[in-house]
Protein backbone atom coordinates (compact mmCIF):
# COMPACT_ATOMS: atom_id res chain seq x y z
CA UNK A 1 0.00 0.00 0.00
CA UNK A 2 2.88 2.40 0.77
CA UNK A 3 4.38 1.95 -2.71
CA UNK A 4 1.03 3.06 -4.13
CA UNK A 5 0.63 5.92 -1.68
CA UNK A 6 4.20 7.21 -2.05
CA UNK A 7 4.23 7.25 -5.84
CA UNK A 8 0.70 8.69 -6.05
CA UNK A 9 1.40 11.52 -3.59
CA UNK A 10 4.55 12.33 -5.56
CA UNK A 11 2.48 12.43 -8.77
CA UNK A 12 -0.09 14.74 -7.18
CA UNK A 13 2.58 17.12 -5.85
CA UNK A 14 3.56 18.41 -9.28
CA UNK A 15 -0.02 19.61 -9.87
CA UNK A 16 0.53 22.14 -7.07
CA UNK A 17 3.75 23.66 -8.42
CA UNK A 18 3.84 27.44 -8.53
CA UNK A 19 5.54 29.65 -11.12
CA UNK A 20 9.02 29.89 -9.62
CA UNK A 21 8.90 27.19 -6.93
CA UNK A 22 7.13 24.01 -5.94
CA UNK A 23 5.31 25.72 -3.09
CA UNK A 24 3.93 24.77 0.30
CA UNK A 25 1.38 22.14 -0.75
CA UNK A 26 3.69 20.44 -3.24
CA UNK A 27 6.53 20.48 -0.70
CA UNK A 28 4.37 18.86 1.96
CA UNK A 29 3.21 16.20 -0.52
CA UNK A 30 6.81 15.51 -1.58
CA UNK A 31 7.93 15.03 2.03
CA UNK A 32 4.98 12.74 2.80
CA UNK A 33 5.37 10.81 -0.43
CA UNK A 34 9.04 10.19 0.23
CA UNK A 35 8.30 8.79 3.70
CA UNK A 36 5.53 6.53 2.35
CA UNK A 37 7.65 5.42 -0.57
CA UNK A 38 10.50 4.49 1.74
CA UNK A 39 8.23 2.34 3.91
CA UNK A 40 7.05 0.53 0.78
CA UNK A 41 10.61 0.15 -0.48
CA UNK A 42 11.61 -1.62 2.75
CA UNK A 43 9.09 -4.35 1.92
CA UNK A 44 10.11 -4.50 -1.73
CA UNK A 45 13.81 -4.80 -0.85
CA UNK A 46 13.00 -7.61 1.60
CA UNK A 47 11.16 -9.51 -1.15
CA UNK A 48 14.16 -8.95 -3.41
CA UNK A 49 16.78 -9.99 -0.83
CA UNK A 50 16.88 -13.75 -1.70
CA UNK A 51 17.51 -13.00 -5.39
CA UNK A 52 20.00 -10.14 -4.90
CA UNK A 53 21.31 -10.01 -1.31
CA UNK A 54 24.41 -7.92 -2.08
CA UNK A 55 22.38 -5.41 -4.03
CA UNK A 56 19.89 -5.02 -1.18
CA UNK A 57 22.71 -4.63 1.37
CA UNK A 58 24.03 -1.63 -0.57
CA UNK A 59 20.88 -0.21 -2.16
CA UNK A 60 18.69 -0.06 0.92
CA UNK A 61 20.99 2.32 2.87
CA UNK A 62 21.42 4.41 -0.30
CA UNK A 63 17.62 4.65 -0.62
CA UNK A 64 17.31 5.70 3.03
CA UNK A 65 19.87 8.49 2.64
CA UNK A 66 18.21 9.46 -0.64
CA UNK A 67 14.86 9.69 1.14
CA UNK A 68 16.43 12.12 3.61
CA UNK A 69 17.33 14.27 0.61
CA UNK A 70 13.80 13.97 -0.77
CA UNK A 71 12.29 15.12 2.50
CA UNK A 72 14.82 17.99 2.64
CA UNK A 73 13.74 19.16 -0.82
CA UNK A 74 10.10 18.98 0.26
CA UNK A 75 10.77 21.03 3.39
CA UNK A 76 12.78 23.52 1.31
CA UNK A 77 9.74 23.95 -0.94
CA UNK A 78 7.55 24.62 2.09
CA UNK A 79 10.02 27.26 3.30
CA UNK A 80 10.17 28.88 -0.13
CA UNK A 81 6.41 29.36 0.05
CA UNK A 82 6.41 30.48 3.67
CA UNK A 83 9.11 33.08 3.11
CA UNK A 84 7.92 33.98 -0.40
CA UNK A 85 11.23 33.39 -2.17
CA UNK A 86 11.88 31.74 -5.52
CA UNK A 87 13.59 28.39 -5.73
CA UNK A 88 16.66 30.03 -7.28
CA UNK A 89 16.90 32.50 -4.38
CA UNK A 90 16.50 29.71 -1.80
CA UNK A 91 19.31 27.69 -3.42
CA UNK A 92 21.53 30.78 -3.55
CA UNK A 93 20.88 31.56 0.14
CA UNK A 94 21.55 27.97 1.12
CA UNK A 95 24.87 27.93 -0.71
CA UNK A 96 25.86 31.26 0.90
CA UNK A 97 24.95 30.27 4.46
CA UNK A 98 25.88 26.62 4.75
CA UNK A 99 27.86 24.69 2.19
CA UNK A 100 27.75 21.70 4.57
CA UNK A 101 23.93 21.62 4.56
CA UNK A 102 23.76 22.23 0.83
CA UNK A 103 26.17 19.45 -0.05
CA UNK A 104 25.05 16.84 2.48
CA UNK A 105 21.27 17.23 2.38
CA UNK A 106 20.66 18.43 -1.14
CA UNK A 107 23.52 17.79 -3.56
CA UNK A 108 24.60 14.43 -2.09
CA UNK A 109 21.56 12.88 -0.42
CA UNK A 110 19.03 14.28 -2.91
CA UNK A 111 20.33 12.51 -6.04
CA UNK A 112 20.67 9.21 -4.16
CA UNK A 113 16.91 8.56 -4.20
CA UNK A 114 16.47 8.59 -7.99
CA UNK A 115 19.81 6.78 -8.32
CA UNK A 116 18.56 4.04 -5.99
CA UNK A 117 15.31 3.81 -7.98
CA UNK A 118 17.26 3.53 -11.25
CA UNK A 119 19.31 0.64 -9.86
CA UNK A 120 16.23 -0.97 -8.34
CA UNK A 121 14.46 -0.94 -11.70
CA UNK A 122 17.41 -2.61 -13.40
CA UNK A 123 17.70 -5.28 -10.70
CA UNK A 124 13.95 -5.98 -10.72
CA UNK A 125 14.14 -6.55 -14.48
CA UNK A 126 17.41 -8.51 -14.36
CA UNK A 127 16.26 -10.89 -11.60
CA UNK A 128 12.78 -11.12 -13.12
CA UNK A 129 11.35 -10.24 -9.70
CA UNK A 130 8.98 -8.04 -11.72
CA UNK A 131 8.14 -7.91 -15.40
CA UNK A 132 10.95 -6.37 -17.43
CA UNK A 133 8.67 -3.50 -18.47
CA UNK A 134 8.07 -2.60 -14.80
CA UNK A 135 11.79 -2.46 -14.07
CA UNK A 136 12.48 -0.41 -17.18
CA UNK A 137 9.70 2.08 -16.36
CA UNK A 138 11.17 2.59 -12.90
CA UNK A 139 14.62 3.20 -14.39
CA UNK A 140 13.27 5.60 -17.03
CA UNK A 141 11.27 7.45 -14.39
CA UNK A 142 14.36 7.67 -12.21
CA UNK A 143 16.21 9.38 -15.08
CA UNK A 144 13.34 11.75 -15.88
CA UNK A 145 12.71 12.66 -12.22
CA UNK A 146 15.82 14.79 -11.54
CA UNK A 147 15.64 16.27 -15.06
CA UNK A 148 12.14 17.53 -14.30
CA UNK A 149 13.08 18.98 -10.94
CA UNK A 150 16.20 20.69 -12.27
CA UNK A 151 14.43 22.16 -15.32
CA UNK A 152 11.23 22.99 -13.36
CA UNK A 153 9.23 22.00 -16.44
CA UNK A 154 5.83 20.80 -15.25
CA UNK A 155 5.17 18.57 -18.26
CA UNK A 156 8.48 16.74 -17.69
CA UNK A 157 7.55 16.38 -14.01
CA UNK A 158 4.18 14.86 -14.92
CA UNK A 159 5.87 12.46 -17.35
CA UNK A 160 8.50 11.46 -14.78
CA UNK A 161 5.88 11.01 -12.09
CA UNK A 162 3.69 8.82 -14.32
CA UNK A 163 6.72 6.74 -15.33
CA UNK A 164 7.33 6.11 -11.61
CA UNK A 165 3.74 5.84 -10.44
CA UNK A 166 2.60 3.17 -12.90
CA UNK A 167 5.18 0.51 -11.99
CA UNK A 168 4.97 1.21 -8.26
CA UNK A 169 1.17 1.00 -8.32
CA UNK A 170 1.54 -2.29 -10.18
CA UNK A 171 4.02 -3.61 -7.59
CA UNK A 172 1.85 -2.40 -4.71
CA UNK A 173 -1.31 -3.98 -6.10
CA UNK A 174 0.58 -7.20 -6.83
CA UNK A 175 1.79 -7.35 -3.22
CA UNK A 176 -1.68 -6.62 -1.84
CA UNK A 177 -3.15 -9.40 -4.00
CA UNK A 178 -0.42 -11.82 -2.90
CA UNK A 179 -1.16 -11.07 0.75
CA UNK A 180 -4.89 -11.42 0.20
CA UNK A 181 -4.41 -14.84 -1.44
CA UNK A 182 -2.11 -15.89 1.41
CA UNK A 183 -4.63 -14.80 4.03
CA UNK A 184 -7.46 -16.59 2.21
CA UNK A 185 -5.46 -19.84 2.13
CA UNK A 186 -4.90 -19.65 5.88
CA UNK A 187 -8.59 -19.37 6.74
CA UNK A 188 -10.11 -22.60 8.02
CA UNK A 189 -12.76 -24.22 5.86
CA UNK A 190 -16.29 -23.91 7.25
CA UNK A 191 -18.65 -26.87 7.39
Amino acid sequence: MFLILGSTLNFLASFFWEDDRQGITAGALVALSTACWLIGLFGLYERLRPAAPRFVAVALPVAVFGAVGGVAFGVQSVHEGLFDVSHATAVELLDERSAFAAYTLFWTAGPLFPLSLFALGLVLAWTRAAPVAVGLLISLGAIAFPLSRISREVWIAHLADVLLMLPFVYLGVRELMRRRRGAAQQLPATA
